[in-house]
Formats: C-alpha cells, sequence, structure tokens
C-alpha cells in the first residue's frame, strides 16, 4: 500500500490525478475500521491532515462553506446555531473521539445509505464543492448520492467542501438506533423550515439504497402551510398524520441486521410526525402563536 501525505490543496489534487485509485483520508473513522478488519485494502492511501485549507469554514455570498475536514466537533461548537439540524445530527455521530476525528467529508465520501450527516444537507438545499485539477463542479446533495455507498465523484476529483445556507427557520433531526449512542442508524430523518420561501425541506437515511428526500411529503405540507406561514395555527391531527404516512411511502427499505424493513417504514412515519410538530412549534413560538 502506498501513502502519499500532500502539504496543500494543490498537491492533494496533483495527487489525486496521478493515484486516480487512491483513497483519501482525514479523520480515518471509517477507513481505518475497514483496513484494520481486513474488510478493503487500497493500493494507495492519501492522507488529508496536512491541508489546513480543509479544516476551516468561511462565509460567502450569505452561505456557509464547510470545508471537508472539518471535524464534527468544530461544526458543532462552531456553527450549531447556524445550521442546528445539521449540528444535532453530528452530535449523534460516534463518542466524542469520533466527533474529534470524523468529517462531514470523510462521510460524503463513505456514502453509505445511514449516514447521520446526508439528511440535514438535503432538507437544507447544501451543495457538495468537488474539484480536481480540471476545475470545480458544485453537485447538489440531492443528486450527489447514486447508489449503496457510491458518489457521483470522477476518479480524479476530492471533496473540497459543503455548502449551505444559514437556518431561517426551525429544523430537527431524529435517528433511531439499536442504542442511545454509537450506532449507526436504523432510520434517520431531517426537516427544515424555509419561511422565506415558505416551504419545507426532508431528509431521510438508512431507509433507501441512497439518502433521499421525501418529495410528496413535501409538497403536501407546504400546500397545507401556504396561508400559516405569517399567521401560524397549530397543525391538524389529519395534517401531520399525512405528513407522516407520506415520509413512510418515500421509502424503500430493506430488512438487515439493524432492522426489518416495516420497522424502519413505521419509525420514519413517528419521527416526521413528531419532527413537524416540534419544528412548527418553534415557528409559532418565534410569532407568539399556536397558543
Amino acid at each position: 500500500m502506498d501513502f502519499v501525505r500532500p502539504a496543500s490543496w494543490r498537491e492533494a489534487l496533483d495527487a489525486k490525478a496521478t493515484h486516480p485509485d487512491a483513497t483519501p483520508i482525514a479523520g480515518g473513522t471509517d477507513v481505518m475500521v475497514e483496513i484494520n478488519f481486513d474488510h478493503r485494502r487500497p493500493s494507495t492511501l492519501l492522507d488529508l491532515t496536512r491541508v489546513d485549507e480543509l479544516a476551516g469554514w468561511s462565509e460567502q455570498d450569505g452561505r456557509l462553506r464547510i470545508g471537508a475536514a472539518l471535524p464534527y466537533t468544530r461544526l458543532i461548537n462552531e456553527l450549531g446555531d447556524r445550521v442546528p439540524g445539521l449540528a444535532i445530527a453530528s452530535r449523534t455521530v460516534g463518542s466524542p473521539q469520533i466527533r474529534n476525528r470524523g468529517t462531514l467529508g470523510g462521510n460524503l465520501g463513505a456514502a453509505s445509505p445511514a449516514g447521520d450527516g446526508h439528511p440535514p444537507l438535503l432538507a437544507s438545499d447544501a451543495e457538495i464543492e468537488v474539484q480536481s485539477v480540471r476545475g470545480t463542479r458544485m453537485l447538489p446533495a440531492a443528486e450527489f448520492f447514486t447508489g449503496v455507498k457510491r458518489n457521483a465523484l470522477e476518479p480524479d476529483e476530492l471533496i473540497a467542501a459543503v455548502h449551505i445556507a444559514p437556518a431561517t427557520g426551525a429544523q430537527q433531526f431524529s435517528k433511531i438506533g439499536t442504542r442511545n449512542a454509537m450506532v449507526i442508524a436504523v432510520c434517520n430523518f431531517a426537516i427544515a423550515l424555509h419561511p422565506e420561501q415558505r416551504r419545507v425541506g426532508t431528509g431521510l437515511g438508512s431507509a433507501a439504497p441512497t439518502p433521499r428526500r421525501a418529495l410528496a411529503a413535501e409538497e403536501f405540507i407546504n400546500g397545507e402551510l401556504a396561508d400559516l406561514w405569517e399567521a401560524p395555527k397549530p397543525l391538524a391531527d389529519s395534517v401531520v398524520q399525512r405528513f407522516g404516512d407520506l415520509v413512510r411511502e418515500a421509502a424503500s427499505p430493506i430488512d438487515d441486521v439493524r432492522g426489518t424493513a416495516d420497522y424502519r417504514r413505521h419509525a420514519l412515519a413517528v419521527m416526521a410526525r413528531r419532527t413537524l410538530q416540534w419544528v412548527w412549534k418553534d415557528h409559532c413560538s418565534g410569532r407568539q402563536a399556536c397558543a
């Protein structure tokens, strides 16, 4: 196994162009486990830990640019009030030690259907910035995942950053696991209110070959909330129930060691109903309504 350790982003892109089969590594929380258990044997490891450009964040044109190697702990501490849904999801990732090393870029690179960071990116219309020596591409999060543990990266491309707008409304994330911590999701769900656009975004994970949005559920709830954004009132039980049903119908899960397909569908409906009520209550509270 070859080991390449560039000192700059430019060197990293040159190395990936020279070694298109190289596996990038930053936190190593997934890759090293796979290597240790001999589930994977990359021909080349591309160590990105010396590339300082990847480990920070900035604000550009009103959107946040989160470097691919920014650890979850820093994301939570420094950006938790601006991307609350993503921060809630990040708090569920592994243990404190894992969150100190693990990165959003690594989560995206692994492209697991169960990745906790993926549903909030979908719900918030995030974009993934990928680069190569040929140039830069911006990929909508909904187009980044192409299959189980597969993504839209070309062989010579690396993930540079995630672009996401600061929250303008309430956001939530919910996760079901076989225990309360250090667990891969049986299924997870994210929701984000976008009051300025008068719409709701969703994202669900570990319930289909790729993370995905519940588009029919979004269309339904957007119609129900059309006249309520400025003068909100409590949601009817039938509306909440229908939203959960449509989220359940958006899933196409499988039976595996962590849960059955039927259980995943049921859990998603429950999480969707709960998180919708939570974010709408927050929206009402901000306008001193829904009493």
